[in-house]
């Protein structure tokens, strides 16, 4: 069985028993982790180390947390107020955690869809989408990773071009696929508006009823919007379901392209409420 599930956030004791629901099985099924494994839950650091138990079994991608833990490690970033992500920062096996973190990806296309955390501008085709997460996965792998966190963060250029270079280009596929929530056709980004799909700013849409979306009929699973809801339609799955504010952990069980079962259960860790 293909399992794909939202945001973690480091609610761990929700993870375990999603896997006890599944009558999950490593030597026989597969999950798959929408992104924001870790932060703002009260157990990242057993969240991280359950994931990596699981091994092969488990693929998980790379949200905006996660990135933030990267860039906190790396000292470039300061930890906010509301983190979480201390105990990993302390644990004896941090750098083999963060390595691992590293090693994640930030799309990929299995079972028949495409997966990732937030989601993607309109000019993007499927072959685009994987090829642009591959540029930045291969950065977060390589010698130059602290010199590129440096300059990860920031909202500009909000709008995508061919054209794009260096971390410019980076930094707007790192938005694009782990921040938005909202743009418009010519694939302009929004970063202010964090509410559901009914509070779209003039002329801007959400990123998935964009006209001329070119990965239009790609099945598409993504978290990070808990304000939104449950979605499944047959070729969009929206999965943050606010599990670490109150609400639900959601897997689908999916083949083939196509949604066969929705799982849902209650968050027990719940935290106050946040981004």
């Amino acid at each position: 069985m293909n399992y794909l599930v939202g945001d973690l956030q480091g609610c761990c004791d929700a993870l375990e028993r999603m896997l006890a629901t599944l009558d999950f099985s490593p030597s026989r099924d597969r999950l798959y982790l929408l992104g924001d494994l870790v932060n703002r839950g009260p157990a990242s650091l057993p969240t991280l180390r359950r994931l990596v138990q699981l091994g092969d079994a488990a693929s998980c991608l790379l949200g905006n947390h996660d990135l933030h833990l990267l860039a906190v490690a790396a000292g470039v970033r300061p930890a906010h107020r509301s983190d979480t992500l201390q105990a990993i920062l302390d644990a004896p096996e941090r750098e083999t955690l963060l390595l691992w973190l590293r090693q994640q990806r930030l799309a990929c296309f299995e079972q028949g869809w495409l997966m990732l955390h937030a989601g993607v501008v309109p000019q993007w085709d499927l072959p685009q989408t994987l090829a642009l997460a591959a540029e930045v996965e291969t950065l977060l792998r390589g010698p130059d990773l602290h010199e590129f966190l440096t300059q990860m963060y920031g909202n500009e250029p909000d709008t995508w071009s061919d054209d794009l270079r260096g971390p410019e280009r980076l930094r707007f596929v790192i938005n694009a696929l782990t921040r938005l929530r909202f743009c418009t056709a010519e694939g302009r980004m929004d970063f202010k508006t964090k509410d559901g799909a009914a509070a779209a700013p003039a002329g801007f849409t959400p990123w998935f009823d964009t006209p001329g979306r070119r990965t239009a009929g790609v099945p598409i699973a993504f978290g990070h919007w808990s304000t939104l809801g449950l979605i499944t339609r047959p070729d969009l799955l929206a999965l943050d379901t606010g599990c670490v504010w109150g609400g639900q952990l959601s897997a689908a069980r999916v083949e083939a392209g196509r949604m066969l079962e929705i799982i849902q259960l209650p968050c027990e860790q719940a935290q106050r409420p946040g981004s």
